[in-house]
């Protein structure tokens, strides 16, 4: 999978929840729930001992469940992911050890940058779609639309803070192929497997997608 093809994910999946998974036996469950609300890509983060685990629990049980790895911090996390199933790298910030190890497992990075310096970095490093984190902290919709003016050829990709209140704002720029978020797959909801409510929230952000694309 190349960079081109993490693009076109993006924008087949304009939200993309940012999932953690303290439980590795709530992944599947988890994952229909998503599926059924008719988000049908995920990022699963390292912030737990068991994020291995949980993605491959996910990609056995859901094949057709797209599944990234997120909060890659190291090339030996990028070896964990990929072998665990993971079919894209997504990292907090621009690390070139990252990017050249997903390069050598053939694996797209999503590397996070927040700065013109960090675009062009990331641009050095032949990366086209970043992921702009934390999103609504950085300055928000205002930010991504003044980078994306001097970097027109960059797909940004924001996370952090987004909801179903402002991600609408995001969306709606030509620049932003898709946003990441939470509010959806709540941590408390997934420990009590409360995959209904997760469907249902899953459903509405998919029909907010739905509705700013219809003329």
């Amino acid at each position: 999978m190349q960079m081109k093809d993490l693009i076109q994910i993006a924008m087949d999946n304009p939200i993309i929840p940012v999932v953690k998974i303290s439980n590795p036996e709530n992944g599947p469950g988890l994952a229909q729930a998503l599926y059924e609300g008719g988000i049908h890509c995920m990022e699963i983060t390292f912030r737990t001992q068991n994020a291995a685990q949980a993605i491959e629990k996910v990609t056995k049980a859901f094949p057709d469940m797209l599944v990234g790895a997120g909060t890659i911090v190291s090339a030996e996390q990028v070896d964990q992911a990929v072998e665990a199933g993971a079919r894209f790298i997504v990292s907090p910030g621009l690390s070139e050890q990252v990017v050249l190890r997903c390069r050598e497992r053939g694996i797209p990075c999503l590397p996070g940058c927040v700065t013109a310096s960090e675009i062009m970095k990331a641009m050095e490093m032949g990366l086209k779609l970043v992921k702009f984190f934390p999103a609504e902290s950085s300055g928000g919709a205002n930010a991504v639309k003044a980078l994306s003016a001097p970097f027109p050829e960059v797909k940004f990709i924001p996370t952090g803070g987004i909801n179903l209140a402002n991600v609408q704002q995001y969306l709606d720029l030509p620049c932003v192929a898709a946003c990441g978020g939470s509010w959806m797959v709540r941590e408390k909801d997934i420990e009590n497997k409360d995959f209904q409510m997760i469907k249902e929230k899953s459903k509405m952000a998919a029909e907010t997608v739905c509705r700013r694309c219809t003329p």
